[in-house]
């Protein structure tokens, strides 16, 4: 179901936060869960995984995370505001010490010029430490464009748990 690559950096973060001792939480949109798949595909993963959240509507990032409707209506819910407010909701309503967010147009349809298919916006966020953000437009089909997204996302926490 998951590919080699995508198994190598599930375990790579799975490992990394083993030996710190820290815990995980996802907070995703156009990924539906993918990222918190990937780290729960590998056995033993529930001694890092503490939960995961799937917050595809806006309802949902508000209700679920906290995320300020200003920043949804003010930047829309694909945006970097609202990224790193899912990152740091998700920390803030769960046992991890790192959360990573995912808010993105996966496609086919729903771009725009402004925000175009293949746009993502991630947020991450360690304890005790200000949230970081990155925007990508990955280029390819819906498959493709979720799935560079969960090894963006675990890059970014792997980054986190080395510094």
């Amino acid at each position: 179901m998951f590919d080699h690559e995508m198994r190598d950096a599930a375990e790579r973060v799975l490992f990394a936060c083993r030996k710190s001792g820290l815990k995980v939480v996802t907070a995703e949109s156009c990924t539906g869960g993918l990222i918190a798949a990937t780290l729960t595909a590998i056995a033993g993963s529930s001694d890092v995984v503490d939960r995961a959240f799937i917050t595809y509507s806006n309802e949902a990032k508000r209700e679920m995370l906290g995320v300020p409707w200003d920043a949804i209506l003010g930047h829309g819910a694909v945006s970097d505001p609202v990224a790193r407010a899912m990152a740091s909701g998700a920390l803030a309503r769960s046992n991890a010490q790192l959360a990573v967010s995912v808010t993105g147009v996966a496609g086919p349809g729903g771009g725009s010029a402004e925000k175009p298919v293949g746009l993502v916006h991630f947020g991450a966020v360690r304890q005790g430490r200000e949230p970081v953000a990155e925007r990508h437009v990955f280029p390819g089909d819906r498959d493709g464009i979720r799935r560079v997204s969960v090894l963006t996302a675990l890059t970014m926490l792997a980054t986190l748990v080395e510094n």
